[in-house]
């Protein structure tokens, strides 16, 4: 009957030092529950570790980027103030240059005015070429006595220094008393037309080089049946004053 009593009684109730002998619960060990807090902890370290390492950057960041920025409005300062400097440089180039086109145009026209007075110096002289030149002469008494006859010079002597005795002889220029002479005795020139002799206007040596320019221009005209005249430095074609400012820049 105790047997019986036995086997029917209930399992014996743990006590409360037995649960806490529970290998579970034992010294040493975590619940799962425990773990899972302990990683999440873990896992919010980490990115609290990486927020401050960013938050830093950040930081880091901004004061370069304000340095940047600093350095930016200063270079900014520099090229206004730069700026300004080389608006005040463009204004005086511009009137430098515009001074220097006056003074461009003011000497041309001094020059011009040289060129003229001196081709009016030579108005009333000739140039004799291809007469022979002997040592210690007259150069009047060289020239052509049935050309100079009657005629009053001023002056008259060979022009440039002496030459070796196997080299052209010296032009001789004729500076004459009266402008009428001087336009008769020109008028005889043609008859030298072939022959080593010449008679020509003296010019300065601007004018010579601009009318060795014209001549073959004039000689192109002629050739088309234009009426074409050369007067010291100008050209004139069938009565008109030719202009061309490639070929005549003098006259502007």
């Amino acid at each position: 009957m105790k047997k019986a009593q036995c086997a029917a009684s209930p399992a014996k109730s743990e006590t409360p030092s037995s649960k806490r002998l529970r290998p579970a619960d034992s010294p040493g060990t975590t619940s799962p529950a425990g773990k899972d807090i302990a990683d999440i902890l873990e896992s919010i370290d980490k990115r609290l570790s990486s927020f401050d390492a960013r938050l830093s950057l950040v930081e880091l960041l901004h004061r370069e980027f304000k340095c940047l920025r600093e350095s930016l409005e200063f270079s900014q300062q520099q090229v206004e103030t730069l700026a300004a400097e080389n608006a005040t440089l463009r204004e005086s180039v511009k009137c430098l240059t515009e001074n220097v086109t006056q003074l461009n145009r003011e000497n041309k026209k001094i020059k011009e005015t040289v060129i003229d007075l001196q081709a009016r110096s030579m108005r009333d002289n000739l140039v004799f070429s291809g007469i022979p030149e002997a040592a210690g002469e007259d150069a009047e008494t060289t020239l052509p006595e049935d050309t100079v006859k009657n005629i009053v010079f001023d002056r008259v002597h060979r022009l440039g220094p002496i030459r070796a005795a196997a080299g052209r002889p010296r032009p001789i220029v004729a500076k004459f008393g009266h402008f009428k002479q001087k336009e008769h005795v020109k008028s005889r020139g043609r008859e030298l037309k072939g022959t080593d002799f010449s008679v020509n206007d003296q010019f300065p040596k601007e004018i010579l080089e601009r009318r060795r320019v014209l001549f073959p221009i004039r000689r192109g005209f002629i050739q088309k049946g234009s009426r074409a005249v050369i007067a010291v430095d100008r050209l004139y074609v069938d009565g008109q004053l030719h202009r061309d400012p490639d070929i005549t820049p003098w006259l502007y």
